[in-house]
């Protein structure tokens, strides 16, 4: 097994210690240089190199490490039993939603937890409509609106009211971020069809952000397509966190 780690810290390089003494290839590299060498599992230790990885597009299974609420890792201080375990072949796989995102007729990338709209300068609110299957679902004030994956709904979307999604449902959540009115619905959606967002009025700069990273401004009426893509293999180990664990 040629064994793929990502991340920069006392951890990593105690994962890497433990599978070179394993006898096993390891590449310890930044996520942007590992995937070219065709890893058969990777380790993301912490989640940003989780997120990083995503934005490669890994098609290896991951196990994640020292990461936050669903989104299944192992605890830092299981790491290294975590790691003997897959070592040892001792581990299963789960698959998550991945989302795919495109701004007009250009593909924009990959989000693992959530795909958020935003005012780019902060506390400024601007008018947006989400879509589904070809039907308006609605159109409000806020700050912003964030699509959130099952692994996302432990984030961003459940600190706007948002609920928790179970993996593996084929759903998304949507909801407004800190909306005008007060009585605006949070939505659950399918991702057999797209769901488009649009900014709806011309009242400020509005930033697209995939995961961790803003990535563009989006004019108005122009549509924010989120798509479902392929999925992310995540390995699981006995020691992974359950994914209602909080």
């Amino acid at each position: 097994m040629t064994l793929g780690i990502v991340g920069d810290n006392s951890v990593a390089d105690r994962i890497r210690e433990t599978a070179e003494d394993a006898g096993e290839t390891v590449a310890h590299r930044p996520a942007s240089d590992l995937l070219a060498e065709n890893p058969e599992t990777v380790v993301a230790v912490g989640e940003s190199a989780l997120l990083a990885v995503v934005r490669e597009e890994v098609r290896a299974p991951v196990l994640p490490v020292a990461v936050g609420d669903g989104f299944g890792g192992v605890p830092e201080e299981s790491a290294v039993r975590g790691v003997e375990r897959l070592l040892a072949g001792e581990f299963d796989t789960t698959a998550r939603t991945l989302l795919d995102v495109s701004v007009g007729d250009e593909r924009v990338g990959p989000a693992l937890a959530d795909v958020t709209l935003v005012t780019t300068e902060p506390a400024r609110i601007s008018e947006y409509a989400v879509q589904s299957r070809g039907e308006r679902v609605s159109r409000f004030r806020a700050d912003g609106v964030v699509v959130s994956t099952p692994t996302g709904s432990h984030g961003y979307g459940r600190s706007a009211g948002g609920p928790l999604l179970e993996p593996a449902t084929g759903v998304v959540a949507v909801v407004p971020v800190a909306p005008f009115a007060v009585d605006v619905d949070h939505w659950v959606l399918s991702t057999d069809d797209p769901v488009t967002l649009t900014v709806e009025r011309d009242e400020g700069e509005v930033s697209l952000l995939l995961d961790d990273r803003a990535e563009r401004t989006v004019r108005p009426h122009t549509p924010v397509e989120v798509t479902a893509g392929d999925p992310l293999t995540l390995v699981r180990v006995a020691e992974s966190r359950p994914f209602f664990e909080r």
